[in-house]
C-alpha cells in the first residue's frame, strides 16, 4: 500500500493522470466526463500538494495527543520505543550510505528529549530491512547512530531491525519487553502516525504512554504552507495512509 500511494502522490502519479485524461479527450473530443476528468485529477493534485491542506487533516489524526512536558516516576524499569520513519540512499561512486528522513530525524530528537526528561534504562530503536540485502538492520542502526549522536549512550539502545510495519514492530517489540524487564513505554512515532501505532500496541497487550514528534516542517514560512510543491505530495501520502491504514488494522483485528 505504501509504495502505491507514494507512486499516487507524487510528481509521476500527477502526469500519468493527467496523461490518461487528455489521450481519453483526443480519442473522445465531445466527452464531458474526459473533460471533467482533467479538472477532477488537476483540482486533486493542487490541493494534495499545498501543505496546509494535509497538515489540516493531520489534526484531526493527531486529536487528543499532545507533547510531552513531563513523565513521573523512575525511568529503571522503562522503556522509549521509537518507530521507524524510513531512510533515504544515497549514492557515491563505489559506496552508499543511508541518512535519516526528516520524519526519522524528528523522532530521534523527541526520544532525546524524553531521554533527558526520564532517564530511562532502555531505548529501543525499531525499523527493518531497507532493501538492500547487505544491511538488513539498516534502518534501525541509522536510528541507533542519530541517537547516539545526540546522547543516548550506545549501551542503553536495543535494536529490532526485522519489522516491515507497524504491526511488526507492536508484534516483535512486545517480547522484547517483557525480556528487558519493563513494565512501562513511552513510545515515539509522528502525530499522524500515533493513533494507528498506539492501537497496534495495545492489540498486543502493551499499553504505552504517546509521545508525538512534531511535524518537521511546522515552522515552515506561511507562503511556504500555501505553494504548491513536493512537501505537500509528500505529507498527503503519509495522512492517506493513515486514513487506510486505519480502518485496514481494525478489520484485520490488529487495531485496539
Amino acid at each position: 500500500m505504501t509504495e502505491f500511494l507514494d507512486v499516487v502522490f507524487s510528481a509521476t502519479g500527477a502526469l500519468l493522470g493527467l496523461f490518461i485524461a487528455v489521450v481519453w479527450i483526443v480519442a473522445s473530443p465531445r466527452s464531458r466526463v474526459a473533460r471533467r476528468l482533467v479538472v477532477s485529477i488537476a483540482t486533486f493534485y493542487l490541493l494534495a500538494s499545498i501543505y496546509a491542506v494535509p497538515a489540516g487533516l493531520s489534526r484531526f489524526l493527531a486529536a487528543g495527543y499532545q507533547r510531552i512536558d513531563r513523565v513521573d516516576g523512575p525511568g529503571d524499569r522503562t522503556a522509549i520505543v521509537i518507530l521507524g520513519a524510513g531512510d533515504e540512499i544515497v549514492w557515491g561512486w563505489d559506496e552508499w550510505l543511508l541518512v535519516p528522513n526528516a520524519g526519522g530525524g524528528a523522532r530521534a530528537l523527541e526520544a532525546w528529549r524524553i531521554y533527558q526528561m526520564l532517564n530511562p534504562r532502555w531505548v529501543i530503536g525499531s525499523g527493518g530491512e531497507f532493501g538492500i540485502r547487505s544491511r538488513v538492520d539498516a534502518s534501525s542502526a541509522n536510528m541507533r547512530d542519530l541517537l547516539v549522536r545526540l546522547g543516548v549512550p550506545r549501551d542503553r539502545i536495543v535494536l529490532e531491525s526485522a519489522s516491515l510495519n507497524t504491526r511488526d514492530e507492536a508484534v516483535l517489540i512486545a517480547p522484547m519487553l517483557r525480556e528487558l524487564g519493563v513494565d512501562r513505554v513511552v513510545l515515539v512515532t509522528s502525530a499522524v502516525h500515533m493513533r494507528r501505532a498506539i492501537g497496534a500496541f495495545r492489540a498486543v497487550g502493551v499499553n504505552p504512554l504517546p509521545a508525538i514528534a512534531p511535524d518537521p516542517k511546522y515552522r515552515l514560512r506561511w507562503v511556504a504552507w500555501w505553494r504548491p510543491g513536493r512537501e505537500g505530495l509528500t505529507f498527503s501520502s503519509q495522512v492517506a495512509h493513515e486514513l487506510a491504514g486505519i480502518p485496514y488494522y481494525w478489520l484485520r483485528g490488529w487495531l485496539r
